[in-house]
């Protein structure tokens, strides 16, 4: 397995030929870099806002520090390192400042860019004048000793006056590029450690942590196969039954004689068999409908915006994904969709559902009166659950007078790179086919 950290990347014979150093010294000199300019913002707004305005300015700071250290992360750590920070579940600067303020995660970055500020970069900036600066300096004696042209000192304590002390210099610079490659590394794993302690999401236990991870998949498998083994069922069992008992009747009523009581009671069970057979091909098709399983999320919800009772326009352009992903993905815009219709007062509606950075966002808004409660019996509870296996959100932005806005993110892989709609599609519709 290729290493994905400094540290584990120490072990390998190909180390010093390989890209982690580099990535290593990028790592503390942007750190070192940083820390500085921290540590002046920190001085100014320590001066101004704490006096004027109080201490929101330097937790914002934080708050800014903290998104920049996490994708810096990535150069000597290729495990993501997730933002820690929760989705607000109402509009506006007040509600997101009043959530962040809450927060154990916004005091944590506040902490890190203080220590940020006063000892870390002044370690960075050292380790990377020690690991580079020295063996570089060393290096560049032969070019001194020829700039001069007599007597070179090197690294403001040896002076050289020939070249082949010169050059002895630089061998022993190049010795010891290779050499302080490794403490080098070894520091910037350090510090990225500390940096996805503090500025990542903790887990305790994280055996049981995975466990139950994998129990919950296996779960959310285990129902979608059931699910799948039901609408097989239906379909081959009892709608099969269904259409041979309609024919039945529908020869015995060409039989009965015309307008007599048997008849009429023959062209009533047909009608009523008639009707259990529409209403069983709704009930599959709300198992597991087969435009689902053969093209995909982004057919499915065009489809189901197609149906709606109120028009919707769908721009929607996703591949192929995970089965449990689709299936809760489309049960949860059938049901936004479905609240739509009932509670809205909506006047339109609008699905936009896209794949970007290993995260399917589903978005579907109205323009209806708003105020929305997911706690009010509108089955969206149990889709949040649902969603919440897959280590997925539902959140509802629903201020009275409207608009309010659905949105699913689920984190999960694409299974192909084909787009399971040949192009983003913008439509509506006014009604239920």
């Amino acid at each position: 397995m290729d290493p994905r950290t400094p540290w584990q990347a120490l072990t390998r014979p190909r180390f010093p030929r390989s890209s982690w150093p580099w990535r290593a010294v990028a790592y503390l000199a942007t750190g070192a870099l940083l820390g500085a300019a921290v540590c002046a913002v920190f001085v100014l707004l320590g001066l101004f806002s704490v006096l004027l305005v109080g201490l929101p300015p330097l937790l914002l700071s934080g708050l800014a520090l903290g998104g920049i250290e996490r994708r810096r992360l990535r150069l000597v750590d290729l495990d993501p390192a997730p933002d820690p920070h929760r989705v607000p579940t109402a509009p506006g600067l007040a509600a997101w400042l009043r959530l962040r303020a809450g927060e154990q995660a916004t005091w944590r970055e506040f902490a890190y860019a203080l220590l940020l500020a006063t000892v870390l970069w002044p370690l960075d900036l050292l380790a990377v004048a020690v690991g580079i600066g020295l063996p570089v300096l060393l290096l560049s004696a032969p070019i001194q000793l020829a700039v001069d042209g007599q007597e070179a000192k090197v690294v403001k304590a040896y002076l050289v006056t020939s070249y082949p002390e010169a050059f002895a210099a630089a061998l022993l610079g190049a010795l010891l590029l290779v050499a302080l490659a490794y403490p080098l590394a070894a520091v910037a794993g350090a510090r990225a450690a500390l940096v996805r302690a503090l500025l990542t999401p903790r887990e305790s236990a994280p055996g049981a942590i995975g466990e139950v991870i994998a129990s919950r998949a296996r779960l959310v498998d285990a129902f979608e196969a059931e699910r799948r083994r039901i609408e097989r069922d239906l379909h081959d069992g009892a709608q099969q039954r269904l259409v041979a008992l309609t024919m039945t009747l529908g020869l015995a009523r060409l039989d009965a004689p015309p307008g007599g009581p048997l008849a009429d009671q023959l062209a009533k069970a047909h009608a009523e068999a008639g009707q259990v057979l529409t209403e069983l091909r709704e009930l599959i098709h709300g198992i597991h409908p087969q435009v689902l399983a053969d093209y995909g999320l982004g057919p499915a919800l065009a489809d189901a915006a197609d149906r709606s009772a109120v028009p919707v326009a769908t721009d929607v352009d996703l591949p192929r994904l995970p089965e449990s992903v689709e299936s809760a993905g489309y049960f949860a815009g059938c049901e936004a969709l479905a609240n739509i219709g009932k509670h809205s007062g909506a006047s339109r509606a609008s699905i936009t559902a896209r794949h970007a950075d290993g995260v399917l966002r589903i978005d579907v808004e109205d323009d209806g009166r708003g105020a929305a409660d997911p706690a009010g019996g509108t089955g969206l509870t149990g889709l949040a659950d649902r969603i919440a296996v897959l280590d997925g959100t539902l959140t509802i932005m629903s201020p009275p007078g409207g608009p309010t806005l659905l949105r699913v993110e689920i984190p999960c892989p694409a299974l192909s790179d084909r787009s399971a709609s040949s192009s983003p599609r913008t439509a509506s519709s006014s009604g239920r086919d």
